[in-house]
């Protein structure tokens, strides 16, 4: 089976209070993170968010307990973030059902 040169993925989750991986690069491909963001639903509270970039056993932090106002969407990047082969998507938040996430990622083939 031939390889798609260029492939488009969406990934949704709702957080989780613990560390959750979101996403990994697939071998033989670069991700490029075109959007990410969380969506706090709640009415009523502000919840944080931790957004981490994983390459083999080094975490960056990208956003660190960053607040999200009740009924307010958060970008969590300002630009495109390239991820290569095994790099992972880590998030989590302070709490575990008002957080939804969406990334849009396009992966090319090496």
């Amino acid at each position: 089976m031939a390889l798609t040169s260029n492939v488009f993925q969406t990934v949704t989750a709702v957080v989780s209070t613990s560390p959750t991986v979101v996403y990994t690069a697939p071998v033989g491909y670069t991700g490029v993170v075109l959007l990410a963001q969380v969506t706090n639903i709640s009415t009523t509270t502000s919840y944080d968010v931790t957004f981490i970039h994983r390459r083999s056993a080094t975490d960056t932090e990208l956003l660190k307990t960053y607040p999200i106002s009740s009924t307010d969407t958060a970008n969590l990047l300002t630009g495109k973030l390239v991820l290569e082969t095994g790099d992972k998507l880590v998030i989590s938040g302070s709490d575990g059902t008002n957080l939804k996430f969406v990334l849009s990622v396009l992966e090319t083939l090496n």
